[in-house]
């Protein structure tokens, strides 16, 4: 495994690339989820913001809305958890391209860092909150294998993150230990 330096405080382990047979798990079990694309995508923003308050701080429209129920019917959220459900089914369509693949994930993180400035933690913690919606909403198709194939994928996508931040010189790619 490739290791990556992160301001000397965290090491990110590059995962290995996917498999062709990982890539058709999670290729197949996509167009299950896609089907419904708008709810699951729901299910995950409103589950990041239950579980992680400190994650609606980048969102104005809808940072001080307390209750999941009310969050669901949010307009702006619909519209966000669609965007984000887009993203990952262009990731998933292109698995087999990687300069796409390079591509999305360069627009989405320079968009995240210098726009919206989000800490890049919050992109390990969705990785982790969809894996657990996708395992829950989903357990006949996410099976332990497939999950480690999207674990991987999560893992690959959040260190080229990573790696955009520190090339556009973001500095807080971590909590400081002391």
């Amino acid at each position: 495994m490739e290791r990556m330096q992160g301001e000397g405080e965290v090491d990110l382990e590059q995962p290995s690339p996917l498999t062709d047979k990982e890539k058709m798990m999670i290729q197949d079990s996509w167009r299950k989820v896609f089907q419904n694309c708008d709810d699951v995508g729901v299910t995950i923003l409103v589950r990041l913001f239950v579980n992680f308050p400190s994650s609606k701080q980048y969102f104005s429209q809808f940072k001080n809305i307390e209750e999941p129920e009310e969050l669901e019917r949010c307009a702006q959220l619909r519209k966000h958890a669609h965007r984000i459900m887009d993203a990952i089914n262009t990731l998933v369509e292109s698995l087999d391209d990687s300069e796409k693949v390079a591509s999305v994930l360069k627009v989405v993180g320079k968009a995240h860092a210098l726009r919206h400035k989000v800490e890049p933690v919050y992109f390990k913690i969705l990785s982790g909150v969809i894996l657990e919606v996708l395992g829950e909403e989903f357990p006949n198709v996410v099976t332990p294998d497939v999950a480690a194939a999207w674990t991987k994928l999560l893992a690959t996508v959040y260190c080229s993150i990573t790696a955009i931040y520190e090339e556009l010189g973001w500095t807080k790619l971590s909590t400081t230990t002391g």
